[in-house]
């Protein structure tokens, strides 16, 4: 079986190892955190990360702990609108919804599926040095209660912004430093705040976010203002904490500060994402501004493409392909996501005369009149929505999506994700993300499509025939939930070439 260790134990490397072990390799996953107690940075998970999650059986839990219709109170410099974001126009995905679930939620929910597979996370195990040859294995040094060398076919960085697995490998990075930092804190107020609802409110500085899912206490402060001069992991006093409530005008006081941080703000994009058998996931790949809640979503999201993709290599036709995929798949992503989020985080916090014009005058005047009659455009709502919660993303130039035709009466797109549409099973209504909600390759046939020839034997293909899609053809989805191949005739020779490429056959 492949064998891949995974370097960090944030959401991206615990999604990865689960997804790794759910498609067939043993996974090793190591932290040089002694303890997984840490403060949440994120606070949002996206629709799409929710369902690339399914298969693994993990969303249940995470949503027991989410808030699924979440209320924001926008203080506009004096102006207060209250919206209520529940569920939106978006009828081909089972969570058409925002999701406030804070990230050390996410990592709870993944470290106790892991464990329960028998991959605990060892902790206090720190890497310390890798040597990685293109057609030998990974030795990696590793520092815990003593030094040890390990061994594995393939080993994944997914240790943070200051990756020690991409300085190991020479990877180097682009980007920039932004001249605003994040600080946050988790407080007590006092002064009627329902704990029921978000608060977001414009100052000249930035803005300024309260949420009522501290990990420490009930509010999350977050804040943006221009950079201190301090570093990483420094902490606020109560008196700046109090400026930023006053700048704010929210018209509360901190009784109890349990915990603060100042966190620089900065972008980097990795020039790669592979060097030999050694990846690079998450933030070790790329960093971007908070803006849109991307940052957890965008690690996850590489880390199901990966996965899988590193388990089967060995079963390929040509693994070389495979496992390059991941970089011409997911590398645009990171770089596109970058791009808008540093407008966005231009206008919720820029230090120019123009972006706190925005911030304090125009919105101010536009919001009370535009919003509800935005929110009332449904369409226009789930269109944002989309772009936001990660849903179309698509790899249609991927070396994994062959084409062979559109099935006539199911046409999706290669390359796109898997959208939930209502079909017929076996007699009985379903949707199609319940279908695949499994681990491994689905193959989806139209009624009328001859059954194609046994295609695996140890259970990683599965096929399901649709009774309401007349037709002869067929679609293949990846274990990501993507559509990789598509063909008028279930007999298609180039179906197996995609099995075989994928490592499914």
């Amino acid at each position: 079986m492949t064998r891949v260790l995974v370097v960090g134990a944030g959401p991206t490397g615990l999604a990865l190892a689960l997804q790794a072990q759910a498609s067939g390799a043993t996974v090793r996953v190591i932290d040089r955190r002694p303890d997984a107690v840490r403060p949440s940075r994120a606070m949002m998970t996206h629709a799409r990360t929710l369902e690339v999650l399914r298969p693994l059986g993990v969303v249940e839990a995470l949503l027991e702990y989410a808030d699924r219709s979440p209320t924001v109170q926008l203080h506009l410099h004096g102006r207060a609108v209250r919206v209520k974001i529940a569920d939106l126009a978006v009828p081909d995905t089972a969570y058409p919804h925002l999701t406030l679930l804070p990230q050390a939620h996410v990592e709870a929910v993944l470290a106790t599926a892991l464990e329960s597979r028998g991959v605990p996370v060892e902790r206090g195990v720190e890497l310390v040095g890798l040597t990685s040859a293109p057609r030998t294995a990974v030795r990696a040094q590793l520092r815990g209660a003593g030094e040890t060398t390990a061994t594995c076919d393939y080993l994944v960085g997914c240790d943070g912004a200051d990756s020690k697995v991409r300085q190991a490998v020479g990877i180097g990075t682009t980007g920039a430093d932004y001249d605003r930092e994040i600080v946050q804190a988790d407080v007590e107020l006092e002064g009627g705040l329902g704990t029921d609802t978000a608060h977001v409110a414009t100052t000249r500085a930035g803005l300024v976010f309260l949420f009522p899912h501290g990990d420490q206490a009930t509010w999350r402060l977050m804040a943006t203002r221009a950079v201190s001069g301090g570093s990483a992991g420094d902490t606020l006093s109560p008196r700046e904490v109090r400026e930023l409530l006053e700048a704010a005008r929210l018209g509360t006081r901190v009784s109890r500060l349990a915990w603060s941080e100042v966190v620089p703000m900065r972008y980097r994009l990795a020039d790669r994402y592979r060097d030999h058998r050694v990846f690079l996931a998450g933030d070790a790949a790329h960093v971007h501004s908070p803006a849109g809640g991307q940052g957890m979503n965008t690690g996850i999201q590489d880390a199901i493409n990966l996965g899988w993709k590193l388990a089967r290599a060995a079963n390929a036709s040509d693994p070389e392909t495979l496992l390059d995929s991941y970089e011409l798949e997911r590398r645009p992503v990171a770089r596109s996501t970058t791009a808008w989020t540093n407008l966005v985080f231009w206008g919720e916090s820029g230090l120019d005369p123009l972006a706190s014009l925005i911030r304090t005058v125009l919105l101010p005047v536009g919001a009370p009149l535009l919003l509800p009659a935005v929110l009332r455009r449904r369409r226009l709502l789930a269109a944002g929505f989309r772009i936001l919660a990660q849903l179309r993303i698509s790899y249609p130039n991927s070396p994994l999506s062959i084409d062979d035709g559109r099935p006539e009466s199911l046409p999706i797109r290669v390359g796109d994700r898997l959208p939930d549409l209502p079909v017929t099973v076996a007699d009985a209504g379903t949707r199609l993300q319940s279908l695949t909600a499994s681990p491994g390759t689905h193959l989806l046939l139209l009624r009328d499509a001859p059954t194609p020839d046994p295609v695996a034997s140890d259970g990683w293909t599965r096929v399901h025939r649709l009774q309401d899609r007349p037709g002869r053809g067929l679609i293949a989805v990846r274990p990501d939930g993507y559509v990789g191949f598509r063909t008028t005739e279930s007999t298609s020779l180039h179906l197996h070439r995609w099995l075989n490429l994928t490592g499914a056959h």
